[in-house]
This record gives structure tokens, sequence and C-alpha cells, in this order.
């Protein structure tokens, strides 16, 4: 990365956080992926936003934005609930999507712009899945497929896409805002995504009634919560305590 100093405006870039209600899953299948990046693109023609990078994960959405109009608060709000209605009708479900408002902090410097910019990248190395460079929803391989994604400011920084590609995948300690996580939850969805060879706990929810109760009980026997099903497989407490 080049050293020399920069003259830019940092006004306007933004760390975005949004995340499933709950830790519900947002992404079930490619379709769902495509779709989510269409509003994107939609919202940010419609808004003025730029979207730098982004990384789409099962249960939630990082994304570093360029917005000098003050229309954050408007791009994100569309794509939540454009998104949660499409979701919904496709999933038969009901309810909030998202959890709360999104999270948001502001990116004030070159420094910390390239540690965000990593830190988004990675997620998917540090949630174990594969290597930044190999997750296919991210803008790390980002080229003229997406033309929301705003790369003049990268372009900028670093001298090549060599000098990028080897900032990104080099291990580093990198901090960056963050949702709460909850360890326990992450071992449990593990556990049954092994036990029942399911990439997604929410998959349990299209087992017939019997098959359904049957994992239910398997779940509970193997120490998972009623609270931390819910919370994985989308599946209401009602239900979960009266198998229980």
């Amino acid at each position: 990365m080049s050293r020399t100093a920069r003259r830019i405006d940092w006004n306007g870039y933004h760390h975005v956080i949004m995340r499933g209600v709950g830790k519900q899953i947002l992404f079930e299948e490619t379709e769902d992926y495509r779709f989510f990046l269409n509003r994107v693109r939609k919202f940010t023609k419609e808004t003025g936003v730029a979207v730098c990078t982004y990384c789409l994960m099962e249960n939630h959405v990082h994304m570093l934005l360029h917005d000098s109009g003050g229309n954050t608060t408007a791009f994100m709000q569309r794509l939540g609930v454009s998104y949660a209605r499409y979701f919904n009708e496709k999933y038969d479900r009901v309810g909030h999507l998202f959890q709360d408002r999104f999270k948001s902090e502001i990116v004030d410097s070159e420094s910390y712009f390239c540690t965000v910019v990593r830190y988004i990248l990675r997620n998917p190395e540090k949630a174990g899945i594969c290597p930044a460079q190999a997750y296919r929803w991210s803008s790390f391989a980002e080229n003229k497929m997406n033309e929301f994604v705003e790369l003049d400011l990268i372009r900028e920084i670093f001298s090549s896409r060599n000098a990028f590609d080897e900032y990104v995948t080099t291990d580093n300690t990198d901090d960056c805002m963050e949702f709460e996580g909850k360890p326990r939850d992450q071992r449990a969805l593990q556990l049954i995504r092994n036990e029942f060879n399911v990439k997604s706990g929410t998959e349990i929810q299209r087992y017939d009634r019997e098959s359904r109760d049957e994992a239910i009980r398997k779940m509970l026997t193997c120490g998972i919560s009623v609270r931390t099903i819910e919370r994985l497989t989308g599946i209401g407490r009602g239900i979960v305590q009266r198998i229980r």
C-alpha cells in the first residue's frame, strides 16, 4: 500500500451492518443473494449512495458505503423493507426480518478505510467458510459485474491489484464494529449442520411435522436451549417448548 498522503474528503464514508432478527438466516439459496444485490443496485441509483465494499454472510451483511448526500438511512430502509418483503413472501414468513436499525460507524481516515475493507472481505475466512478470495458473495473479486461498487478510492490507495490482494489476505488483528456474537450459537449451529446434514438451521422448517419434531428432540437432547433452537431454526418457541 502506498504511503503517500492524500487529500481525501472523508465526509460520508460509513461501515454499516444489518443482521437478521435473532440471528435469523437471511439467505437460503443463490437466488436470495442475487435478489439482495439487485436491490442494492436499484437503491444506489435512487439515493446516490455508493458501495465501496460488501460481504453477504448467511445471517448478516457488511457494507462500506460512501454517501456525501446524507441518504444512508433512506438507502438502508429501502433495502431492508424491499428484501424483507421478498424473503417473507418466498418463505411464507411473517414479521420483522432484520434486527432493529442497521448499525453504523464513521470511517474518517485512509488507514481505517483500508482496515474496514479488509475486515469486511475476510468475514468468510473468520467464520471458517473459505478463504476471502474464494467467497462468492463479496466484492473481493469485483469487476464490472456490479456497477454499483465504487472502486475509485481503492484503486487510488493501492498501487496494483496484486497489492490490494496481498493486503487483504495478510493475517492481521483488525478490530472493527460488529454485532455482539454468541459463541455458543456458533457451536450449536455447527452441531445442527453435522447432525442433520443441512447448511442452515432453517432448513428444518421444511421437514414434515414428525421429522421436524424428532429433530427438535435431538437438539434438546444435545443440550441446545429452547431459545437457541428458535433463533437458529426460525421455529417458534411454543412449538419447541411443546416438544420439550
